[in-house]
């Protein structure tokens, strides 16, 4: 499934949003720039390597935030910015501008951390925004289940268009995101997807959002 749309509109514009997508896209930008070999070099620097995390973790710790805004690959950037687009607006619509902000990266470090947690001896770099973006899509299940997201959907093999509830949606990709993290865990080859810093994002979106639900203020008489 591949969402394109879904049907709750914000009441604000999403300031802190559309700079995340900014900056990512910047950050993307920069790397165009470098050789193949300049580039694998400036994965290696900034992207989080676990084994790295977790021997020296007093110099390593600032690749937990760097490597959420690196990307390979214009399909791995646009495919993340499509979906922070489409789900980001509506919660940040409920946290507020810098409470979303800090709650997206709080998601970014828990995805990173729960992906070395599970392979402390990987050396591969760790990159994108996917970690971050799935608390963003745990936040929206929990504040938003009864939303429709309008998906691309294959059905023998042919693509059509239809209107899914957003907990059906979002619990359909958790759950394969869960289950692609367990074969890995068993030797399966992980494709190059980082399928723990997924899991990682999206329970804690989903468990610690309502933390930062902006509370509405009362007023008496």
């Amino acid at each position: 499934m591949f969402p394109l749309y879904d049907t709750l509109h914000s009441r604000r514009f999403p300031v802190a949003n559309w700079m995340l997508i900014a900056a990512n896209a910047l950050a993307f930008l920069y790397e165009l720039q470098f050789s193949p070999a300049g580039l694998k070099r400036l994965i290696e620097t900034w992207g989080l390597i676990p084994v790295h995390l977790l021997v020296n973790p007093s110099q390593a710790w600032i690749t937990i935030f760097s490597a959420m805004f690196l990307h390979v690959g214009w399909l791995h950037i646009l495919s993340n910015m499509w979906v922070l687009f489409i789900f980001g607006d509506n919660v940040e619509d409920r946290l507020g501008h810098v409470r979303y902000l800090v709650f997206y990266l709080l998601c970014g470090v828990a995805a990173g951390l729960l992906d070395a947690y599970v392979q402390p001896q990987s050396s591969v770099p760790m990159i994108g925004a996917s970690g971050a973006i799935a608390g963003v899509l745990g936040a929206y299940l929990l504040l938003f289940p009864q939303a429709h997201i309008l998906s691309f959907v294959p059905i023998l093999f042919i693509f059509t268009l239809i209107e899914i509830p957003a907990y059906v949606f979002l619990i359909f990709w958790f759950i394969l995101q869960l289950f692609s993290g367990i074969t890995t865990m068993s030797g399966a080859d992980s494709g190059g997807i980082a399928w723990w810093a997924h899991v990682g994002g999206f329970l804690f979106g989903l468990l610690a959002v309502n933390l930062f639900v902006r509370r509405r203020t009362l007023r008496t008489w």
